[in-house]
């Protein structure tokens, strides 16, 4: 369907709903040959169609440039022969992870005979909304289909024209499969009042996942009729414990910001206990400055780093992604778990310390989706935790914390094996 076809948007999401829940039904039986197959075909489809990804891209490129992108979010759009031979790797690497789907566990015998367990099972349909990025497209949809969940996605308009490409891909991947198109629609419009519809029709999907600015995800949260997994902001912080190898301290933070900066998983404060401040604040500032850091410190810190501009209260609730830093000396660590616990968005923080009893405490008293000890808060990542990949990262609490993989994308239901068992 083209774009200029749709008039009403209200009855194009109700239909897009409706074929997307009848889709769901049929992926929910899918063997997991099928998905796999899919999966596969969808990868040597996007490897034919090279040149017409890459037209489709060079339209929205120059589109963007002639409404004023700034030069990163041309950088995150553009489709370049390696993030083509990436999506192509991804939905090949997803194909050989174990399926989640059908999988018993806890099964158990109950004095009345029945076996009681839990089995895993598709959430349903996946609605996911993101901005920039077309390779979204290819792994979500890639994600989702292995999980066994439909998936309606709505990608930034700036990216229109590559992700309409990228869905003709996907779709005849999954008639080389025998699956139905509708189990991976791509919203054709980019009238907003489409975003809208669809955090709204709890009738046809299950769940929203929002990937983009605060602006966008805060305007879901506020809006959506369906649950949201999400997160806001990635303001994590290592801190560098009086008790460190100031060694692996001076890597592990120095990695964490430096080793990419517009990720959610950078480390946007470094809190410092005062019994070390000295002997690595100095080596760490040589180092930030020759990566172009900007400093921002509180007066213990800058006693250290005079270099430092003076951080103002708001620096600690800031997630730059950016090149600057903010830095706090504090007394040990209750005041850095303090301070965490007022000022994380509930990401993931890292302490660097020798001392167990202390690596014990922060992780169980850290409330974050990823607590780490002794290492960069970048691996905070789907790939690197050995899910294969990811769908996004969530801070909330209830069902999928941290980063989503295959089995996030599952819920739970219990199931009863019996044998003609009647309760008394």
């Amino acid at each position: 369907m083209s774009e200029s076809s749709i008039t009403d948007i209200d009855a194009y999401m109700t239909d897009l709903g409706r074929h997307a829940r009848a889709a769901a039904r049929a992926l929910a039986r899918a063997t997991t040959a099928e998905k796999n197959r899919a999966l596969l075909a969808i990868a040597a489809r996007l490897d034919a169609a090279r040149d017409q990804l890459a037209a489709a891209n060079r339209h929205d490129l120059e589109a963007g440039a002639a409404k004023g992108l700034d030069a990163a979010l041309l950088d995150r759009l553009e489709l370049t022969p390696s993030r083509i031979d990436a999506m192509i790797e991804g939905l090949r690497q997803i194909a050989t992870l174990p399926d989640p789907v059908g999988a018993i566990s806890d099964l158990d015998y109950r004095p009345s005979g029945i076996q009681v367990g839990r089995m895993r099972v598709p959430l349903g349909v996946v609605g996911i909304i993101y901005e920039s990025r077309p390779n979204v497209t290819a792994d979500a949809a890639a994600l989702c289909l292995k999980s066994g969940n439909a998936t309606v996605l709505r990608g930034g308009s700036e990216a229109f024209a590559s992700n309409q490409a990228i869905a003709s891909c996907i779709h005849a991947g999954l008639e080389v499969a025998g699956l139905p198109a509708e189990a991976v629609q791509v919203i054709a419009t980019t009238d907003r009042a489409a975003v809208g519809a669809m955090i709204t029709m709890p009738e046809s999907i299950d769940v929203i996942i929002p990937r983009g600015g605060r602006g966008l995800i805060e305007r879901i949260s506020r809006e959506a009729r369906v649950p949201v997994i999400k997160h806001l902001d990635g303001i994590c912080h290592v801190y560098i414990d009086a008790h460190a190898d100031l060694d692996k301290a001076f890597a592990i933070a120095l990695n964490a910001k430096t080793q990419r900066y517009g990720t959610c998983n950078t480390m946007e404060t470094l809190l410092v206990d005062v019994a070390v401040a000295g002997d690595i604040l100095p080596r760490l500032g040589v180092a930030f400055a020759e990566c172009g850091v900007e400093l921002r410190g509180c007066a213990r810190t800058r006693e250290h780093l005079p270099e430092a501009l003076p951080a103002a209260e708001a620096d600690w609730d800031t997630e730059y992604l950016a090149p600057i830093l903010s830095i706090r000396v504090v007394d040990g660590l209750d005041a850095a778990m303090d301070h965490i616990a007022r000022h994380s968005s509930a990401h993931t923080e890292s302490i660097v310390t020798e001392d167990y009893a202390r690596a014990r405490r922060f992780l169980r008293e850290v409330d974050s989706s990823s607590v780490m000890v002794n290492a960069s808060t970048r691996f905070a990542d789907g790939f690197e935790y050995g899910l294969g990949a990811e769908i996004g990262i969530s801070t909330d609490k209830f069902h999928a914390r941290g980063p989503v993989g295959l089995e996030g994308l599952t819920s739970l239901k219990f199931v009863v094996l019996g044998d003609g068992q009647v309760r008394g």
